[in-house]
C-alpha cells in the first residue's frame, strides 16, 4: 500500500494552517496499513479563532476531539460532499484515523460506508467503550499513535475481499490520470458500470464519478498552492476536462472560489 501522504492536497491554503496548528502525518501498525492510511495529529493554541477548510478525500475518518470547555468525545466522520470548514480557539487536540477510501467497512460492518456518508456521528454505539481522554491524553506521537493502533485492533478488522477490491479501484482511480469515464472504467475492469456503483457505496460511500472528479479538484488545488502561474487550460486538458471553463465550474463549486482568485489569494 502507499505510505503515509506528505503533500497538501485537499488542504485549503495549506500555509496559512500550518501557521496556525502544529499539524503530524503518524504511519499505523503494520497489521493496519492495509486499511488506514494515515494517522493525523492537530495541537493548537490560538489567541484568536482561526477556521480551517478542507475539501475531503473520499475517506471516512474517526476523530478524538478536544476543544476548550467541552469533553472530549469521538466522532465518526463519513465522506463530506462540500467542503469541510472547522472552528478552532483557544487550546485544542486532535487525533484523527484517516482510512483509505473503502477501508473503513471492514471496521463497521454492519452497515454500508453510504449510510455515513455525510455524517458527523459523536461517540457511536459500537465506540462507545473507549474513552477518548485515553487516545487524547499522551504529548508524545508516537504514544498516541500506540493508543489509536490498540483502539482499532480490538474492533478488527474483519476480512473483506470486496474491501479489498474497492481499495484497489479507487487507489487506481487516484493515480491513473487517463481514468475519465466511469463507463470506460468500469469496462476495463470487466464489471458493470451498475456494479461498480455498488460497490463504491457499500464500501467507499460515494460513486465512482464523484471520486473521478474529486481527484481533478485536489490536484488542481495543489497546482494553484504551488505554481503562481498555472496554465489553467492546459490543466484542465491533462486532467481530462472537455475545456478550462469545466475546470472552473467545478473548482469554483467545491473550493467556493475560481481557481485564479483561489491562486492570486495564496501567493
Amino acid at each position: 500500500m502507499a505510505p503515509v501522504r506528505r503533500d497538501t492536497r485537499g488542504i485549503v491554503d495549506a500555509t496559512e494552517l500550518f501557521a496556525h496548528v502544529d499539524f503530524r502525518r503518524v504511519e499505523p501498525a503494520e497489521p493496519l496499513r492495509r486499511y488506514v492510511e494515515q494517522y493525523w495529529l492537530i495541537d493548537w493554541n490560538l489567541s484568536e479563532p482561526y477556521v480551517s477548510h478542507v475539501v475531503p478525500h473520499p475517506a471516512v475518518n474517526i476523530v478524538f476531539q478536544r476543544f476548550p470547555d467541552q469533553e472530549p468525545f469521538a466522532e465518526v466522520s463519513g465522506v463530506q460532499h462540500g467542503l469541510f470548514a472547522q472552528k478552532l480557539e483557544g487550546r485544542g487536540r486532535v487525533c484523527g484515523v484517516k482510512f483509505r477510501p473503502g477501508g473503513f467497512r471492514p471496521f463497521a460492518p454492519e452497515r454500508a460506508v453510504t449510510e455515513w456518508t455525510g455524517q458527523r456521528i459523536r461517540q457511536p454505539e459500537v465506540y462507545a467503550d473507549t474513552d477518548p481522554a485515553t487516545i487524547l491524553a499522551p504529548d508524545d506521537d508516537a504514544a498516541r499513535a500506540a493508543a489509536l493502533d490498540a483502539f482499532l485492533l480490538t474492533l478488527g478488522p474483519h476480512p473483506d475481499p470486496q474491501a479489498d477490491l474497492a481499495m484497489t479501484l479507487v487507489d487506481r482511480i487516484r493515480t491513473d490520470r487517463t481514468i475519465r469515464r466511469v463507463a470506460d472504467f468500469a469496462r476495463a475492469e470487466g464489471v458493470s458500470v451498475r456494479l461498480l456503483q455498488r460497490l463504491f457505496a457499500a464500501y467507499v460511500g460515494v460513486g465512482p464519478k464523484w471520486v473521478i472528479l474529486r481527484y481533478r479538484i485536489h490536484e488542481a488545488l495543489e497546482r494553484a498552492e504551488t505554481d503562481k502561474a498555472v496554465d489553467w487550460a492546459a490543466l484542465a486538458a491533462d486532467l481530462g476536462y472537455a475545456d478550462q471553463a469545466h475546470l472552473v465550474r467545478d473548482f469554483t463549486t467545491t473550493v467556493g472560489v475560481p481557481p485564479t482568485a483561489y491562486a492570486q489569494a495564496v501567493h
